[in-house]
């Protein structure tokens, strides 16, 4: 999933399917690249979860699944705490540290 977001161009595509459905067609169109280019990093989004596509007559419509959006949420949300806590323990032995290894 966050290999797929690495790139600009999927963030931006992700946006605009989260936003509402588009066609590949429409998305290409707004990109200075081809075409195929447009359809492969729609399919990194789909192989990552990020969107969903379907045929609609000739047209594919693009929609972003907020629910994968949301689990990403959480999971950096862990990571944050994670992170937070060894920050704050870092804190407190160099606090320690400066105190001469005596607490307060």
């Amino acid at each position: 999933m966050f290999h797929a977001l690495a790139d600009a161009t999927r963030r931006d595509i992700l946006v605009r399917t989260l936003e509402g459905e588009h066609n590949v067609s429409t998305l290409a169109r707004r990109y200075p690249m081809s075409f195929a280019a447009v359809q492969k990093h729609v399919a990194v989004l789909e192989g990552a979860g990020l969107v969903s596509k379907q045929r609609k007559g000739r047209e594919q419509i693009v929609s972003g699944n907020v629910e994968t959006m949301r689990k990403a949420n959480r999971l950096l949300a862990q990571l944050e705490t994670v992170w937070q806590g060894r920050i704050d323990r870092i804190g407190e032995v160099l606090a320690d540290e400066h105190n001469g290894g005596k607490n307060p």
